[in-house]
This record gives structure tokens, C-alpha cells and sequence, in this order.
């Protein structure tokens, strides 16, 4: 589990996701036939989307990346199809390694953090899911992002 496998997973799973949402967006509002695909997809793509964001920060803390990057790597999920493009374009600058950079002496409490997390694997998931259902939660008291 490298960084680089890591992020590419959710950005692949991002992307896929978004093009599902599409698919559905598709049938509900040009052939207008339903809107089961819309209903499906869209918690899919939301919980794939929150997930992309907080594996973003965590690799790109570990990788060291500018905060230009990370938030570029961030708004990339906002368009279809794009954090593939990120991945390989950070890949390609050399944003992404197969080794994790971050150390318990690691010059930033941010990256002591990560370590940790890395270190403590079930810890880390059990926090992953725990966060993705919150703030899926948060999103879905907060409505659609459009309509």
C-alpha cells in the first residue's frame, strides 16, 4: 500500500463514480425516463468524492506537497474525469513516490500525524470511516449540491 497506489485507488474510484453520476444525470433529465440512476450513483460518487478529499490531504501531507498542490489535488475532484488527470499529473513532477516520507520525527506535527496513522492501521481505517460517514452525513443534512 504506497502512496502512489493509494491515491491513484481513489482517484480511479472518483472518477468512475462521477461518470456513473453522469450516466444517471443522463436518463433523469434527457431521456427523462428515471431517476433511479441519480438516486443510486449520487451517494456512491458522494461517499467516493469525500473519501478522494481526505486520502488527497493525507498523501499530500506525507508526499510534502505545496498547498497550491493540495488544493489543486482538491478541486480537481469538482470536474468529471479530472483527479485522474491530477494523478498523473502530479506523478509526472514527481508529487507521488511507493515510499511513505513521513517519520515520528518528521519536521511538522502534520506529518508525525500521518505516521501515526500509519503506523496504527486499524486505528487509521476504523478513523477513515468514521470521518467519510460524518461528513457524508454533514453533506447530506446540507442537500444536493445543485437543485
Amino acid at each position: 500500500m504506497t502512496p502512489r497506489n493509494v491515491f491513484r485507488a481513489l482517484a480511479i474510484t472518483e472518477a468512475i463514480t462521477w461518470l456513473c453520476l453522469l450516466a444517471g444525470m443522463f436518463v433523469k433529465y434527457v431521456v427523462g425516463t428515471t431517476e433511479v440512476g441519480v438516486q443510486v450513483a449520487g451517494p456512491i460518487h458522494g461517499v467516493a468524492f469525500i473519501s478522494y478529499c481526505l486520502v488527497a490531504v493525507v498523501v499530500g501531507i506525507d508526499q510534502q506537497w505545496s498547498r497550491g498542490r493540495l488544493l489543486l489535488g482538491l478541486a480537481s475532484a469538482v470536474p468529471p474525469l479530472m483527479t485522474v488527470w491530477f494523478d498523473r499529473h502530479v506523478e509526472a513532477r514527481g508529487g507521488l513516490d511507493d515510499e511513505w516520507r513521513s517519520r515520528h520525527d518528521s519536521a511538522t506535527a502534520a506529518e508525525r500525524a500521518v505516521c501515526w496513522l500509519l503506523g496504527h492501521h486499524r486505528q487509521a481505517i476504523v478513523g477513515f470511516v468514521v470521518a467519510v460517514a460524518a461528513l457524508t452525513g454533514v453533506a447530506l443534512l446540507a442537500g444536493p449540491p445543485v437543485g
